[in-house]
């Protein structure tokens, strides 16, 4: 069962016998494609553990501004800040594709965790590895042009959603998720109009190829060198 989920994932990252009684907790839920999973200052608690497809987690500012915060995978587990704070939820979770998931009340989390110490790790490291994403996007706000911090981006995604694609000696991956040129620059903190040229150069200089709504990193090695990108991405 475990090798299904990509080891940065939580259940990628547990022992077969602890993900054997976790995935037997909570309701499993089918949800199609765009549908809501959660809501924005929502103040239920409970967490979904996903477990097959892609979904966005996007926040609105009072005066209206959307930005895509993330991606989640099948493997992933969401709105455990919520569920663990007791304060309402801090962003909207958006199916990309149809999507499987379990809906687990925080109570029931908890005595799971409390009975299987390598899933409290587990858990750590997750919530680890997303506060280095959020620091890193900070740091890379002040240390890079727009276009390395845009192909820092791309880099990380190909990293983490890639599928890869055998094209000679060239490791051409195409992004598994659906995203538009502002979600992109959501992601890498760029103002729209900076994106499309940027997204436009890295195209000259033939790292990435576009079509509607999909990216191909056509060299990843190429890429990585021109990000300034020299670890395997954790996320």
């Amino acid at each position: 069962m475990k090798h299904a989920w990509p080891h940065s994932t939580f259940l990628g990252r547990l022992r077969s016998s602890t993900l054997e009684e976790l995935m037997g907790l909570g309701t499993p839920m089918v949800y199609p494609a765009h549908r809501q999973l959660l809501q924005q200052g929502d103040e239920s608690r409970h967490v979904l553990l996903l477990t097959r497809g892609v979904a966005k987690v996007v926040a609105s500012s009072e005066s209206g501004y959307e930005m895509l915060l993330a991606i989640r995978v099948g493997g992933d587990l969401i709105g455990e800040m919520a569920a663990f704070e007791d304060q309402p939820r801090s962003g909207t979770l958006i199916a990309c594709s149809e999507m499987s998931a379990r809906i687990i009340q925080v109570t029931a989390l908890e005595s799971f965790l409390g009975r299987h110490p390598d899933a409290m790790r587990a858990m750590l490291a997750m919530l680890c590895a997303r506060l280095r994403w959020a620091n890193r996007r900070r740091m890379d706000f002040r240390a890079y042009d727009s276009l390395t911090r845009l192909a820092r981006v791309l880099a990380e995604l190909s990293q983490a959603y890639g599928n890869e694609v055998l094209d000679g000696s060239a490791r051409r991956q195409i992004l598994d998720v659906t995203l538009n040129q502002a979600e992109l620059a959501s992601l890498a903190g760029l103002a729209l109009p900076t994106t499309e040229k940027a997204l436009a150069s890295l195209s000259k200089l033939g790292l990435v190829e576009r079509s509607y709504r999909k990216i191909t990193v056509c060299d990843v090695s190429k890429l990585l060198v021109f990000a300034k990108v020299f670890q395997e991405n954790p996320y």
